[in-house]
């Protein structure tokens, strides 16, 4: 039986004309998912200054693969965030990048930021080989390009999880397999060297079209 990812998904990709339909719908493009460092003194001022913008993300294969999912972290506190995300659950540090597809990605402000998103700041990426533009940012009002509001995905993580959605953390499954995600992933227009896409990716995304048509995502809480 296929398992069943709970992600909230923006998917991009290039390649075969078997979804040229919802490269269309993204064509700037050519996945939430989705996770403490000390900082005092300078190191939390260099935090509360945390400045995010369209240089921030880059492409997939230049940040941290752990599990399904890539991590980074904007004040070079890498090791610390990949050390939650290895661990499973926790407190992300400040700086931490969750990302598990091309168009959308969270990071992590210092603590006290946004308490109503545990500091989470979601946002909506359109990728292309040129770089990435940010298209939608926010807490608890991003919605995706399927209408899907992220925070409500991302709050029904169990709280050890740090609003991170992965299998049994808590949040709605939706029908995307594993071997869908890794055909998305591979196709991040960013990357100057992408994965080529197998004959099995090509039919992934195929069948990750038909599922895009009719899948619903969570709306905004009230």
């Amino acid at each position: 039986m296929k398992k069943i990812l709970a992600i909230s998904p923006i998917f991009s990709a290039r390649g075969s004309s078997v979804h040229q339909g919802w490269k269309t719908i993204f064509r700037s493009v050519g996945v939430a998912l989705l996770l403490s460092v000390a900082v005092s003194g300078g190191n939390e001022a260099q935090a509360r200054e945390l400045s995010i913008g369209d240089g921030s993300f880059k492409c997939l294969n230049d940040m941290v693969k752990v599990r399904h999912f890539y991590v980074d972290n904007l004040l070079g506190n890498r090791k610390a965030t990949i050390k939650v995300a290895e661990k499973g659950t926790g407190a992300y540090p400040p700086g931490s990048v969750v990302q598990l597809i091309p168009g959308e990605v969270m990071v992590k402000h210092p603590k006290g930021f946004n308490p109503a998103t545990k500091d989470w700041e979601f946002f909506e990426l359109d990728v292309s080989k040129e770089g990435t533009k940010i298209r939608k940012r926010g807490f608890v009002d991003v919605v995706n390009r399927f209408g899907g509001n992220c925070f409500a995905c991302h709050v029904k993580a169990k709280p050890e999880f740090d609003l991170v959605c992965e299998v049994e953390h808590g949040c709605d499954p939706i029908p995307i397999t594993r071997r869908m995600l890794a055909a998305v992933q591979k196709t991040d227009p960013r990357c100057t060297a992408p994965a080529a896409l197998t004959e099995d990716d090509q039919l992934a995304l195929k069948e990750l079209d038909e599922v895009l048509k009719t899948m619903t995502m969570p709306a905004a809480p009230k």
